[in-house]
C-alpha cells in the first residue's frame, strides 16, 4: 500500500475518534467530513461541515481534529475549512450512524 493510502487510513481512523459532545456518533460517520487531502508538504487539508451553521461545538471539534491529526507520523500541519455547501442532511450519515441514532 502506498504512503498516501496508509496515511489516509490513519486520518480516517483518527477522525472516527472525534465526537460532537451532543451526538453519540463520530464526525466521520455523521458525514461531516466532505474531503481529505494530503499535500506534498504533508499538510492535511479537510473540508467539513456542521450539523447546523450555529453549532456551539464548532471550535471544540476543530481543535480536537487538529490535535488528534497532528499526532499522526508524517503530518506536519492540519488545515480545516468549514463549508456549508452542500448543506448537511441526515442522508449523509453512514448506515451505522443512522442505526445508532434510530433513523433506520
Amino acid at each position: 500500500m502506498n504512503e498516501f493510502l496508509e496515511t489516509e487510513e490513519k486520518i480516517i481512523r483518527m477522525l472516527k475518534t472525534v465526537f460532537d459532545p451532543e451526538i453519540p456518533v463520530n464526525i466521520y460517520d455523521l458525514g461531516l467530513i466532505y474531503s481529505i487531502d494530503l499535500t506534498d508538504d504533508h499538510t492535511v487539508k479537510i473540508e467539513m461541515t456542521l450539523t447546523a451553521p450555529s453549532c456551539p461545538a464548532a471550535d471544540f471539534l476543530i481543535e480536537d481534529i487538529k490535535q488528534k491529526l497532528s499526532t499522526i507520523d508524517g503530518i506536519k500541519d492540519v488545515d480545516i475549512s468549514l463549508v456549508f455547501e452542500p448543506e448537511w442532511t441526515k442522508d449523509m450519515m453512514s448506515d451505522e450512524a443512522k442505526l445508532e441514532l434510530g433513523f433506520m
